[in-house]
């Protein structure tokens, strides 16, 4: 039975992506919509980390990407971030009618690099963060840049 207070559900049968909140496009978000999800496991309902799915296209998503995913470290080495990206492949094709998408991740994450060809993303290229731009100012120099036909 569906209650009106619930939140979305969608599940693989181990996990489950709970949706927590949604951010309309808007300019601080460079007008890029995103829906942000809980990782649970199906059977405890225990978080075992959090991932989103931003709708679009552009020069910001193309260095973002269009899903970004963490995993709390004591839950690591399951393929949750894995498993989470293959339901959020799913709802990007079906819900949101997009028929390719992008993760990046920076080189040296050599998990999220696993995981991204684990996706058998195609590696399109390792791009330079430009001067000034938000990833920059947080450290990140370069991205590994994968893209994924649906």
């Amino acid at each position: 039975m569906f209650w009106p207070f619930q939140k979305p559900k969608y599940t693989d049968g181990e996990i489950d992506l709970v949706e927590t909140y949604q951010l309309k496009g808007s300019k601080e978000n460079n007008f890029i919509p995103s829906i942000c999800y809980d990782i649970r496991l199906h059977e405890s309902n225990k978080k075992v980390g959090r991932c989103d799915l931003r709708i679009g296209m552009d020069r910001e998503l193309y260095l973002v990407g269009n899903i970004g995913y963490s995993v709390a470290k004591e839950f690591r080495g399951h393929n949750y971030a894995y498993k989470a990206c293959k339901i959020l492949f799913q709802l990007a094709k079906d819900k949101y009618l997009m028929d390719q998408l992008i993760i990046t991740c920076n080189p040296d994450n050599i998990a999220s690099k696993k995981t991204c060809e684990k996706l058998d993303g195609n590696l399109v290229e390792i791009v330079d963060v430009p001067l000034g731009h938000w990833l920059r100012n947080q450290g990140d120099l370069e991205k590994c840049v994968y893209l994924y036909y649906l």
